[in-house]
């Protein structure tokens, strides 16, 4: 595809703007009820629910002029799999087809007293939309089928552009069966363009095309010196309890800076946007007092950087314990790796630390649970230039292109699977959305001007298409 493009006229762009405007009301009350859905892939949540969510999803698609809308799963030894959605328009002879992608499956809610509202109850409130999903990723979805009844209703339902939607339904669990999916279905989602609409804008106000993600390893240390636990009056001194050996093992992963001491992880200082100080502390929520942790731009800490965190302990909870000294501790690590860093070599890098670094000879192990590549855009490409155009059209000004420290691991399995695609990971979040923790919540302006930008995409390509099959 040409990275020229010739930019749809002005009267285009304001008949998708106002068409987007006046569908305010239903796409948020039809967003609401997604997020109504506990669609959660984890083995101890209700499957019922995810189903459920599906087949929400599907039913929205059906009510556009695709060809076919399906709920797909791919079974496995383990079970049954999880119910993506696929929804497919095929592309008029010389036009190109785009994949839009989004997942419909939700994060935990966590423990309820955190939240302010109902986690599973849209709630609006001060130009945002409250409630898990809301933004990660229902409003992704929803960004799709308001953008395609923009682009269809413009375009008479046949705009010569093939359109594939592609919903998932395991995003939150670490996507387990993308790769068995894409192989059972990859002739349905092959693509000239894949939008991924899963990441964030740069703050309120201010679009971003992702250009750069970390990838992601992730594991569980045990550790332990003791068969069994002891009384901690009759033994202690001589042995340490296994949370403290947990600690002491913890301490080596980051040196006095606070940045990541692991041998053989790569690090980048080099950006093309600084995140300013001031403005990151009071989006991440750090309070008064606490240093910064690392070295460098802040934005290369969170985007080129790798960073090493410990997402959960298992240890006696202070409930219900005793003078016990405990045998065994477990913690998981949560490391983040910069782009171009091969992530079986980074898993290997942190397992070869924990194990060398085990304090007083403690027994440690080290188990993987999660690997994922880390992703670079090319802003040149065609479909990038659209976008950033699409972007300064929808929001009226223009967009920045920046990294983001998150993952999104079958970001760079679709790369490998259709290497002649254009990849973009555009933005339904923002600095405040809280993705994950409780009260997320979704800005409603920055919604409308996603679902605009979307569809002047579309209608971009489909144009592009147009002229090339004449």
């Amino acid at each position: 595809m040409s990275a020229d493009f010739t930019r749809p006229s002005s009267e285009t762009v304001e008949a998708l703007r106002a068409r987007v405007t006046d569908s305010r009301d239903t796409l948020l009350r039809e967003l609401g009820e997604l997020v109504a859905i506990p669609g959660i892939a984890w083995d101890s949540f209700d499957a019922a629910e995810l189903d459920r969510s599906a087949r929400a999803v599907a039913g929205l698609l059906e009510e556009l002029p695709f060809d076919s809308v399906e709920v797909l799963r791919v079974p496995s030894q383990d079970d049954a799999g999880h119910p993506a959605v696929v929804a497919r328009k095929a592309a008029a002879s010389g036009f190109p087809t785009i994949l839009l992608y989004a997942h419909h499956d939700v994060q935990p809610p966590g423990r309820r007293e955190l939240w302010n509202s109902e986690p599973f109850e849209a709630v609006e409130k001060d130009g945002r939309l409250w409630g898990r999903g809301a933004a990660d990723d229902k409003a992704g979805v929803m960004a799709h089928v308001g953008a395609l009844r923009a682009f269809f209703e413009r375009q008479g339902g046949e705009p010569g552009l093939g359109v594939t939607v592609f919903v998932e339904g395991e995003e939150e669990a670490g996507s387990p069966g993308f790769e068995a999916f894409l192989a059972a279905h990859r002739d349905k989602l092959a693509a000239d363009v894949i939008v991924i609409a899963d990441s964030a804008n740069w703050e309120v106000g201010v679009p971003a095309l992702t250009t750069s993600l970390r990838g992601v390893v992730g594991g569980i240390v045990e550790i332990g010196a003791l068969d069994h636990s002891v009384h901690s009056g009759m033994f202690g001194g001589p042995v340490l309890d296994a949370p403290t050996l947990l600690a002491r093992l913890i301490a080596t992963l980051h040196d006095d800076d606070g940045a990541v001491a692991v041998p053989g992880l790569l690090s980048e200082d080099d950006t093309d946007v600084d995140y300013d100080e001031a403005s990151f502390r009071a989006d991440a929520g750090v309070l008064d007092g606490v240093q910064l942790a690392g070295r460098g731009s802040i934005s290369s800490r969170i985007w080129t950087q790798p960073a090493l965190s410990v997402t959960g302990i298992d240890v006696t909870d202070v409930a219900t314990a005793s003078n016990t000294i405990a045998a065994t501790a477990r913690a998981k690590l949560s490391l983040r790796i910069a782009p171009g860093q091969d992530p079986k070599e980074a898993a290997e890098a942190l397992r070869k630390h924990v194990l060398d670094n085990a304090p007083f000879g403690a027994h440690v192990s080290f188990e993987i649970e999660e690997t994922g590549p880390s992703f670079r855009a090319d802003t040149q490409a065609a479909s990038s230039q659209i976008a950033l155009w699409a972007f300064e059209q929808a929001w009226g000004r223009p967009a920045v292109t920046a990294g983001m420290g998150g993952s999104i691991p079958f970001t760079a399995t679709l790369t490998e699977a259709y290497p002649e695609a254009q990849i973009l990971i555009t933005g339904i979040e923002d600095p405040d959305t809280r993705a994950h923790s409780a009260n997320e919540s979704l800005h409603i302006g920055d919604f409308l001007h996603a679902v605009t930008a979307e569809a002047l995409i579309l209608t971009a390509l489909a144009e592009q298409g147009g002229r090339t099959a004449e």
